[in-house]
């Protein structure tokens, strides 16, 4: 393991559910020129900025290519680009991903950044990458966050108990990508460096549908051949059910879909997933199905995967299975059962290996496709649940969930 460690914010925090809608920009350079950052534009954005300088917009496709397929953030080192144009663009330009305070790897392989977006201690994110063997080879999949903390409260995530400050904006969602990459090429020759990371996962911390506008430009460049070039069925959204975003989503982008359902009735997932209370299951599974009949020729859109993380006697009896089936039942789907990973006080417990192997089998004589996620990365809090970050809470949820921890240990204390 590599002797940085992080040390992710621990200490759990509340909220009350308060949505952040105002777009927030990068912060403004003390100089007295503000450096344009190129990391998060695609490429029309791109193409609309040499334009705007005079130059011809082919040059957009090439230093992107430098940028994200060689991983090049000096733009001197661009040389297909003429010097005349290599100095205009340093005096006006900067390539910059955000900062990484801490890393950490995993003896599993698993790797974990956490960034620094902003000023102060309270704009630190996370991002996790997983590899994993497949019958097509080595698989590296990146976990990306799209918020500081998270505008929603589910009652198992440790993410939500962090609050919620800002959303975060393309170069921070994209520059995630770009250092999950880079560090497996920072000491190889330019010429010879290529892309590592085969998925991505907008799954971290964060609802990526309420920052929808970042999140859309980042997934494009994921998927443009003049960056990333990945496949559609490779880039995936993990939403907890912003239905109306689900349906808009369709209209600009095909990537891969999937539901934080965690429980098979409402009432249930009232609790569990407090957006329910806003978009019932009805109107989500409803969605889904919209979602992939737009286009049933797309391999990105044959299914959608369904994330189901398993609570000791909350969503794991054989009933809650029963209620999974019949509501998925006109709904394309592969469904994964995620181990839960506790946090400190977490009001849970993960449900046994016997309870979510019966689980599996009650889905999968159904006829369903259904896996068990492999936990990885729980010695370095990589695992899934286990992102917090550090944030500078702009709700009251941080401050609410330290009292009632509070109370909880005076009551136990007393007890004792």
């Amino acid at each position: 393991m590599n002797s940085e460690v992080v040390t992710s914010s621990t200490t759990p925090d509340e909220q009350q559910q308060t949505h952040s809608t105002s777009a927030q920009t990068a912060k403004v350079p003390s100089d007295a020129v503000q450096k344009v950052n190129l990391l998060g534009m695609s490429r029309p954005q791109m193409e609309k900025f040499f334009e705007d300088m005079g130059e011809k917009k082919f040059r957009a496709g090439q230093v992107m290519k430098w940028i994200h397929q060689f991983f090049v953030t000096d733009i001197a080192e661009m040389t297909n680009i003429s010097g005349k144009l290599r100095e205009k663009l340093e005096k006006i330009c900067e390539i910059k991903a955000p900062e990484v305070v801490h890393k950490n790897y995993s003896k599993d392989g698993t790797r974990k950044w956490v960034f620094r977006v902003g000023d102060g201690a309270g704009s630190l994110v996370e991002t996790v990458l997983i590899p994993a063997e497949h019958r097509s080879g080595l698989r590296r999949t990146l976990c990306i966050s799209s918020q500081v903390g998270c505008a929603l409260d589910c009652s198992f995530c440790s993410t939500g108990k962090q609050g919620f400050q800002r959303d975060l904006t393309p170069d921070e969602i994209i520059g995630q990508l770009w250092v999950a990459n880079y560090s497996y090429m920072e000491d190889v020759p330019v010429a010879e460096r290529e892309r590592s990371v085969t998925n991505v996962v907008m799954m971290g911390m964060g609802e990526p549908l309420l920052n929808y506008d970042a999140v859309l430009s980042s997934m494009t460049i994921m998927l443009d051949d003049f960056a990333y070039g990945m496949s559609k069925r490779r880039v995936t959204l993990s939403t907890s059910g912003v239905v109306p975003k689900i349906d808009q989503l369709v209209k600009d982008i095909d990537v891969a879909l999937a539901i934080s359902l965690h429980a098979p009735n409402d009432e249930l997932r009232n609790e569990l997933v407090p957006i329910n209370k806003k978009y019932p299951l009805a109107q989500l599974i409803a969605a889904c199905q919209r979602y992939i009949a737009k286009d049933g020729n797309e391999s990105s859109r044959k299914h959608v995967t369904i994330e189901y993380v398993m609570l000791e006697g909350v969503n794991d009896q054989p009933e809650h299975a029963q209620q999974m089936i019949k509501l998925l039942k006109n709904l394309p789907s592969k469904i994964n059962l995620i181990p839960f990973n506790p946090f400190p006080h977490a009001p849970y417990g993960r449900s046994s290996r016997n309870r979510i192997i019966s689980f599996q089998k009650t889905l999968s004589d159904a006829g369903f496709v259904c896996t068990i996620r492999q936990t990885r990365g729980d010695d370095i809090d990589a695992a899934c649940g286990q992102l917090v970050g550090q944030v500078a809470d702009r709700t009251r949820r941080a401050e609410q969930w330290k009292k009632k921890v509070e109370q909880q240990n005076v009551i136990v204390r007393s007890q004792g």
